[in-house]
């Protein structure tokens, strides 16, 4: 029996995809559920499973090919596999007429000898300094109309302000080998920042927020997006309810995250309906930056990179573990003093141990 191979149902925010390498070719056993071709997105790579063992005997849609939702990419005969190929026996020896004497029968002749076909010559090799040119992916291309599309549509402004991590610092060297062999995951910076974050919406509830046609929607959970780089590009996967998280679940979602979108096995859902950003520019040694807003998000929170730094204490200078962190907001929905005052109450939150983990 025939059984159509069809592309997945595909997200609101997600029209269609594009086809990368089919992994399996016509002719080939498959077997259920194993992936037969991966599918780029704007969002993320989805694979395209076999749904029955069989035999793959036709592909419907060549390699860059874009589809939508429940397009037909190829076709497997289920339960069919290759017959393995047998030798041709010798035809049997000719019966003599009467009378003519018997001629031996002869072995069959030989096959001619199969030549190798001439290989093609070896690609040219670019000239030293040419220019290379390859198409962008999806994912690249929808972060690029994003990107240009929040700077068009959103009045975006940043503010900045600094923080001692001294206290983080010390709480982390204090808990890190407990948490650990409690939790089973490492203790980082951002469980502290998101659970900062949240406590400071709790108090600024317009910068979790957002702008829709000519209403306000007031979010009621916090649902932080951790933006995540791959080699593929940008993701933000989602924190829901990250209010209610304690650190050690905070950490083991976030590794979990980090890990999957390496791999590309982040599912669609994950990555939409986030309600504030988060990003991490410190991992790769960026001081100062502001980060761009996430649409439809009215708000990002930029981290930057941990440099021991001479400050101002009680009259004293002294050198402390200092971190600049830039709040990036829609201006048309959040004002000026909002936006400070919420900078501010993170900075508390973390130099006070207001964000204690659980």
């Amino acid at each position: 029996m025939k059984i159509d191979v069809r592309v997945p149902t595909l997200s609101d925010s997600v029209a269609s995809g594009t086809l990368l390498a089919w992994r399996k070719q016509p002719g080939e056993t498959v077997a259920r559920d194993e992936t037969l071709v991966d599918l780029e997105t704007d969002k993320i790579i989805l694979e395209i499973p076999a749904p029955a063992s069989g035999t793959l005997v036709e592909i419907r849609q060549p390699e860059g090919m874009e589809v939508k939702a429940d397009t037909v990419v190829a076709v497997i005969e289920s339960g069919e596999t290759i017959a393995p190929r047998t030798e041709t026996p010798p035809p049997a020896p000719i019966a003599a007429a009467p009378g003519p004497a018997p001629e031996p029968v002869r072995a069959p002749a030989a096959a001619a000898p199969v030549l190798p076909l001439p290989s093609a010559p070896p690609a040219a090799a670019p000239e030293p300094g040419a220019d290379r040119r390859e198409p962008m992916s999806r994912l690249r291309r929808r972060v690029a109309e994003r990107l240009v599309a929040a700077q068009h549509t959103a009045a975006m402004l940043t503010t900045f302000n600094e923080v001692n991590m001294q206290p983080v610092n010390e709480l982390r060297q204090r808990m890190k080998a407990e948490f650990e062999v409690k939790h089973g995951v490492k203790l980082g910076y951002m469980s502290f920042f998101v659970r900062a974050v949240c406590q400071a919406l709790e108090q600024f509830p317009v910068v979790n927020a957002a702008i829709d046609g000519d209403d306000i929607v007031w979010r009621a959970d916090a649902d932080i997006g951790i933006a995540i780089s791959t080699p593929r590009g940008l993701v933000v996967p989602i924190l829901r309810r990250a209010q209610t998280l304690g650190a050690a679940k905070i950490e083991a979602a976030i590794a979990d995250f980090a890990a999957r979108a390496k791999e590309g096995r982040l599912a669609l859902e994950e990555l939409a309906g986030g309600t504030f950003s988060i990003t991490n520019g410190g991992v790769f040694g960026s001081l100062l930056s502001t980060p761009i807003l996430n649409p439809p998000q009215s708000a990002i929170l930029g981290m930057h990179a941990i440099q021991d730094r001479p400050v101002a204490e009680h009259g004293q200078v002294v050198v402390r573990p200092m971190m600049y962190i830039a709040l990036t907001y829609d201006h048309r929905l959040i004002d000026g003093r909002d936006a400070v005052q919420f900078l501010v109450a993170v900075k508390a939150a973390l130099e006070t141990q207001a964000a204690l983990p659980d």
